[in-house]
């Protein structure tokens, strides 16, 4: 099975947040309520340099993703 590189969640438990759950490497989960960021494993091959440059940009492609699919469910 190939898996989409993020995916869109919500939770009864939080109804007023929003979630992206990045599954590629490093794998974490975005709060969009607040913009927390969760690491579900530190990626051990990067310094923190390279691993704050990495994560800007997968947060930018993350709001990016969620941009996306709010346009395509308005749509519908």
């Amino acid at each position: 099975m190939e898996l989409p590189k993020f995916l869109l969640a919500d939770n009864t438990d939080f109804p007023e947040d929003i979630f992206i759950i990045h599954l590629d490497y490093p794998r974490f989960i975005i709060n969009l309520k607040d913009d927390e960021v969760e690491m579900l494993e530190e990626p051990e091959d990067l310094d923190e340099n390279e691993l704050n440059e990495e994560m800007e940009g997968l947060i930018v492609a993350a709001n990016e993703f969620y941009d996306r699919e709010m346009e395509r469910y308005e749509q519908e």
